[in-house]
């Protein structure tokens, strides 16, 4: 039998638990689904615990063929959903390390990981386990906010931090990390300085919208070339109108099919690892947010199989 299994040889409310009914084991797996559900990093709504059991419940409603990149990306990827990492709710440095040990697992094996968390802390792990595998890494990540605030309440590890750690730690190559999409107010002036402090390019929401995404994507292109390159994206990017599930909702963000035209533009990059981060099914009454989610995983693994024809 051939997986996923669509919504016409399966009703959508018939779930197997996995993202679109993948199998949890294939011996020739080259990208896995890989549940992150950590959410205690989080510095004002919590939930993100439960986002991968629902962008898993609205994976439901898509169909396996791509027709923008003419994949079948599960198929041809031969993917599957290994479950949720059983992380522990009030220890963050545990749970990292159980989210790096299954990462760099799936890694070391050739397969590419698309993550679904969880607040952003998670990420750090994957960054962790990547430059195991790989050293430091490239890295495009699609926010609202910079994520490179040192200490909150004197804590060093939540999810406003992840990427000063991952630059302390020596898991970035930073002059090959672009943040995109930044916005909202700030508790400092120097915030977003000490972002382009750490060696970060800095894209804000209005030179994106001024310079447009083509323009970016080129200069993005010829700085990262074929390194090896995660890439993360926090809802929270989206508009709070197309995207109100999350915990840190920032006003005047894009639109989801706005949103969906750049990550389809990410072809010819070498991708090891993707993951989508902060949504909050709680405030998600309508499920437009996970069903954003998992349609961005179906995005991801689709240039995730464009990347192996080109290698082939």
């Amino acid at each position: 039998m051939k997986y996923p299994l669509t919504p016409d040889v399966k009703p959508e409310f018939c779930t197997t638990g996995t993202f679109m009914r993948l199998p949890s084991q294939k011996h020739d797996a080259k990208l896995a689904i890989v549940g992150m559900p950590f959410d205690t990093a989080a510095s004002f709504r919590v939930g993100a615990r439960f986002a991968p059991q629902a962008i898993r419940q609205s994976s439901m409603t898509l169909f396996p063929y791509h027709p923008i990149h003419n994949v079948y990306p599960f198929e041809q990827m031969n993917a599957i959903d290994i479950g949720d990492i059983p992380v522990i709710p009030h220890n963050i440095h545990r749970s990292y390390e159980l989210m790096k040990e299954s990462i760099h697992e799936l890694m070391s094996k050739g397969v590419i990981p698309i993550g679904l968390g969880g607040d952003h802390s998670v990420t750090l792990a994957s960054l962790r386990a990547a430059a195991k595998v790989y050293g430091p890494v490239a890295m495009i990540h699609f926010d609202s906010h910079t994520d490179t605030w040192d200490t909150y309440y004197e804590e060093k590890y939540w999810h406003g931090s992840p990427f000063i750690r991952a630059h302390e730690e020596g898991l970035l190559q930073e002059d090959k990390v672009f943040q995109i999409g930044i916005r909202g107010t700030l508790n400092h002036s120097g915030d977003l300085q000490a972002s382009l402090d750490l060696g970060y390019r800095l894209i804000t929401t209005g030179e994106l919208s001024n310079r447009g995404f083509e323009d970016v994507l080129k200069e993005i292109r010829k700085t990262i070339g074929n390194t090896p390159c995660f890439l993360t994206f926090d809802i929270d990017f989206v508009d709070p109108s197309f995207a109100p599930g999350t915990g840190t909702p920032e006003i005047g963000g894009f639109s989801s099919y706005d949103t969906l035209k750049m990550i389809r533009s990410l072809t010819e990059f070498n991708f090891i690892g993707y993951d989508v981060v902060e949504v909050l099914p709680s405030y998600d009454p309508s499920q437009i947010t996970s069903l954003l989610a998992a349609t961005l995983v179906h995005e991801f693994a689709s240039l995730a199989a464009l990347g192996a024809k080109e290698d082939n």
